[in-house]
C-alpha cells in the first residue's frame, strides 16, 4: 500500500516544542546484523531502529538459514554453520545495504553469488571496490546476466595490503569483517573513520578479533577463527544522520526543541556550521537544545566530507536550512553527481537556488516556501521534503514515503510530539 504524508507548513513560524529522541543509527544497526554470519554463537543487538531496512535484511539473512528473532529495538541472530551463499534477487534489490553482506558470507562460506544491489537512487555507486579488495585477498569473480558469482580459492581469504581509493564506508566495514577471518594480516589503507565503523571494530575485538588502529585511517586485522559473542550484547549507536535532520528543523521550526538521546560528537562539524550561521544550542552529554533566532541567520558554505567532515546525509537538510539564512550559500556536494537533483523541487517551493554542475549550487535566501505536492526521491532527500513542508506555508504533500520509512522509525509520530501538523495517509 503506498502512503504520504500530508504536512500542514507553519509559514516561517519557531512553534515547535518539547523533546524529540533519536533512534538507533541503520548503517549501524545493518552492518552487525551482517557482522554475525562471522559468529558461532548467537549476536545480541540492541537500540535496533524499527524501520524497513532492517525488515528487509532481516529476510535476506533468513533465506540465507540464518534464524533472526526481532523484539521491540532488539535483535537476535544465529549464523547456520552450511549455506547456499546466492542471495534473493528480489530481496537483494529492494535495498542497497546488501552488499554488506559479500564480506562475511564470503569469508565464512567461501563464496557468495549476488546481483548488483538497490537502494537509493542518488548518483553511481559501482560495487568496483568491494570486488578489487577481495581480488587482492585471493578471491576470483565472474558476471553473468544477472550476478557477480565471487569464491575463494580453498574456502579461505588471504590477507591482504589494501589501499581504498575512496574512503568508502561501506568497503572499509565490509573488507574489515571478512579480513577477521582471513588468513594472515590486512591493512586497509584510507579507511573510512565513521563512527559506525568503530562501534563494529570495538565489539569484534571484544569478541575476539584482532582489530589495530580503530578510529584511524589504517586498519590493520589479523585474522583468525570465527568469533564467539559469549552473550555480549551489541548496542546500536545513536543515528547521527537523524540527530543533524532534528537540529536543522529545530532551527527553522523551534522555539525551544531538546535532540535527545544522540551523541553530541559525532555531528561537530554541522553543529560548527550552525553555530557561524547564528544558531541558539546548548550541547549537552547526550542531548542538544535548539532555541529560536534572536536575529536572523547568516549564509554558510558547506561542503560535504568523510568523517569527520560534513556528512553528505546531512546535505539536503542543510540545504533546506540555507534557503532561511540571509545572503549566498555554495553548496558541494563531492560525494554524489546524483544528490542535488532535489533542488529542482526546492525552487518550484520557491527558493533561489542556481545549479552550476551536478555538484555544485547556490542558494540564496531568506526565501519564505510554499508547500506542493513532491516525490521524495530518496531517503535523506525524503526528510529534506518534510522540513521543507514544516518550514514552508500552505499545505505540502510528500510521496515515496516508502523511502523515509527504510531509514526513519516512525517518523510522523515524533514530530506530532513537538507539534508538528503531519498525518500519514493511503493513497
Amino acid at each position: 500500500m503506498k502512503e504520504s504524508f500530508v504536512i500542514n507548513g507553519l509559514g516561517g513560524q519557531h512553534t515547535l516544542n518539547g523533546d524529540i529522541p533519536v533512534r538507533g543509527a541503520k548503517n549501524d544497526a545493518l552492518k552487525i546484523m551482517a557482522a554475525s554470519f562471522l559468529f558461532k554463537d548467537t549476536v545480541a543487538i540492541t537500540n535496533v531502529p524499527d524501520i524497513d531496512d532492517i525488515g528487509a535484511l532481516s529476510a535476506l539473512m533468513q533465506s540465507l538459514g540464518a534464524r533472526v528473532a526481532r523484539a521491540e529495538r532488539r535483535v537476535e541472530v544465529s549464523a547456520p554453520t552450511e549455506t547456499d551463499t546466492t542471495l534473493d534477487r528480489v530481496m537483494t534489490k529492494k535495498f542497497r545495504a546488501s552488499v554488506v553482506l559479500m564480506g562475511p558470507v564470503l569469508a565464512r562460506y567461501g563464496k557468495i553469488s549476488l546481483p548488483h544491489p538497490g537502494g537509493c537512487v542518488i548518483g553511481a555507486r559501482p560495487i568496483d571496490l568491494f570486488l578489487r579488495a577481495f581480488q587482492k585477498m585471493g578471491a576470483t569473480y565472474s558476471i553473468d546476466d544477472e550476478y557477480y558469482h565471487i569464491e575463494t580459492k580453498g574456502g579461505k581469504l588471504h590477507g591482504a595490503d589494501i589501499f581504498l581509493d575512496i574512503a568508502s564506508v561501506g568497503v572499509t566495514e565490509t573488507v574489515m569483517m571478512a579480513a577477521t577471518l582471513a588468513e594472515g594480516t590486512t591493512i586497509i589503507r584510507n579507511a573510512a573513520m565513521e563512527p559506525e565503523i568503530q562501534n563494529l571494530a570495538t565489539y569484534l575485538v571484544a569478541c575476539g578479533s584482532r582489530v589495530e588502529g580503530v578510529g584511524t585511517p589504517t586498519l590493520t586485522i589479523h585474522g583468525g577463527d570465527v568469533l564467539e559473542s559469549k552473550g555480549l550484547e551489541y548496542k546500536v549507536i545513536p543515528d547521527r544522520i537523524e540527530t543533524g535532520s532534528f537540529l536543522v528543523l529545530a532551527a527553522l521550526a523551534g522555539d525551544e526543541v531538546r535532540v535527545t538521546d544522540c551523541d553530541p560528537s559525532h555531528v561537530r562539524a554541522l553543529l560548527s556550521l550552525l553555530e557561524q550561521a547564528g544558531v541558539q544550542f546548548e550541547v549537552g552529554e547526550d542531548a542538544i537544545t535548539v532555541r529560536k533566532p534572536a536575529v536572523p541567520y547568516k549564509a554558510v558554505n558547506v561542503k560535504t566530507h568523510e568523517y569527520p567532515g560534513f556528512a553528505t546525509d546531512l546535505q539536503a537538510p542543510m540545504t533546506i536550512f540555507l534557503t532561511q539564512a540571509d545572503g549566498e550559500s555554495l553548496v558541494f556536494e563531492t560525494m554524489f553527481e546524483g544528490r542535488l537533483n532535489y533542488t529542482q523541487d526546492l525552487i518550484k517551493m520557491g527558493a533561489d537556488i542556481t545549479m552550476f554542475d551536478p555538484h555544485r549550487v547556490m542558494v540564496r535566501g531568506p526565501k519564505l516556501l510554499t508547500g506542493r505536492e513532491l516525490d521524495g526521491p530518496d531517503l535523506r532527500a525524503g526528510f529534506a521534503y518534510i522540513i521543507a513542508g514544516i518550514i514552508a506555508k500552505k499545505r505540502s504533500v510528500i510521496y515515496n514515503v516508502s523511502h523515509i520509512d527504510r531509514g526513519y522509525e516512525k517518523m510522523e509520530e515524533r514530530l506530532r510530539a513537538i507539534g508538528v501538523d503531519i498525518t500519514r495517509v493511503a493513497e
